[in-house]
């Protein structure tokens, strides 16, 4: 699947996991509406699955950096998810499908850091990421999202959308047996790593202000997540269409992994990041206003490449080279913690008390002036870089 010593099996998870998140954010809100959920406990049941990022991925990132036992603790996640799942196969009500989320939520939160930590232990030398290395196995859990999200468009438009946690079961268990297959990863502990924890890294300004950026910009991109799909479904586009049209964002992001060994040298994660700010901008602004335009939508999906694939390959960056050693599970927690924990919570709730007041445009509108909010942090982290000199610059 991966050329390179041992990095086949974390592009597996990779493709499971995300191909499970894809069918997940795509198709969830759906069969919520159709169980007769309003728009606004539509957003409360994403804002639950948010909330529980604000803890969960910290918890488990310390346990599998203390313990050691990463690969064990990462079978435990998927497992937990997919005994979770089954709960969605009984009665659907309200108070049910919450709990069921909850707990779907608080293990699956687990498995994404643990393994980004074990793929960027081995294709991270001397704290800088083999960007090219990393993408060409990265791009995988976007070939896993794309297939999920374009196939089940389909399979739920012929054979209706109470068929989703079917689906959903079925992701999550492919998941578990590929966490199987995975090899043990030793990595061993800098001296450096002894004195200095996780929270004292975060207080560094070039780490804080990337942290700011990061958390708005994915706050914008609770709208994408949230509220597309509904968006799309409330003008009268299929649901073939609205897979293919989150196929067609995927697509760009998988050429971007596949590619960006040529690309991101070419300047620093925090400029990078930037840019990634100020498309979103665009981006969203576009999805605001021309929703009715199928090919806008297009293009504005084509932007995926840089909003989602290159700010995520930057954030890497930066995460694997201030949290290196026995810190980078704690780095990829707070990266997941950070950015989708209480962002998320703010975007479900206040996306769907937004959308039920003015409409999903309204959504989308927050979601472009919210981009520019995180260009200006990620502008401050970039100054802050600067300043340091050519040497933090890696």
């Amino acid at each position: 699947m991966v050329r390179g010593a041992g990095v086949g099996p974390f592009a597996a998870v990779s493709f499971a996991y995300f191909g499970f998140a894809g069918l997940f954010s795509t198709w969830a809100p759906i069969w919520y509406a159709s169980l007769g959920f309003s728009t606004f406990a539509i957003g409360a049941l994403v804002a639950l699955q948010s909330a529980t990022r604000i803890v969960a991925p910290y918890a488990w990132g310390s346990l599998a950096d203390r313990s050691g036992r990463r690969e064990r603790l990462l079978r435990v996640a998927a497992g937990g998810a997919l005994i979770a799942s089954l709960g969605f196969l009984a009665d659907p009500a309200m108070g049910r499908v919450a709990a069921v989320c909850l707990v779907l939520s608080l293990c699956t939160a687990g498995v994404l850091p643990i393994n980004e930590t074990l793929l960027a232990s081995r294709v991270t030398r001397d704290g800088v990421l083999d960007v090219g290395r990393y993408g060409r196995v990265r791009l995988w859990g976007s070939v896993g999202f794309v297939g999920a999200v374009t196939g089940s468009g389909f399979v739920l438009q012929a054979a209706g959308t109470g068929r989703f946690p079917w689906l959903a079961s079925a992701m999550l268990l492919l998941l578990f047996g590929l966490t199987l297959r995975l090899p043990k990863t030793f990595e061993p502990t800098p001296a450096s790593t002894s004195t200095s924890g996780a929270l004292a890294v975060l207080r560094e300004p070039v780490v804080a202000w990337f942290f700011v950026g990061l958390f708005f910009t994915v706050l914008a991109h609770t709208a994408l997540y949230a509220f597309y799909s509904l968006h799309l479904a409330s003008l009268g586009y299929a649901k073939g269409t609205i897979g293919l049209l989150w196929g067609a964002g995927v697509v760009a992001e998988v050429l971007w992994f596949a590619g960006q060994g040529r690309w991101l040298h070419r300047a620093s994660p925090h400029r990078w990041l930037l840019v990634a700010a100020l498309v979103s901008a665009v981006r969203f602004a576009l999805i605001a206003a021309f929703a009715s335009e199928l090919l806008v939508l297009v293009a504005a999906q084509l932007l995926h490449a840089l909003t989602v694939a290159a700010q995520h390959s930057a954030c890497v960056a930066v995460v694997s080279r201030h949290f290196p050693g026995r810190l980078r599970a704690r780095g990829q927690a707070l990266y997941a913690v950070i950015g989708y924990g209480l962002s998320g919570v703010i975007g479900g709730l206040a996306g769907g008390a937004l959308s039920q007041v003015h409409g999903f445009p309204s959504v989308f509108w927050a979601a472009s002036a919210v981009s520019c909010v995180a260009a200006f942090a990620c502008l401050r982290s970039l100054a802050v870089e600067a300043a340091r000199g050519p040497s933090s610059s890696r």
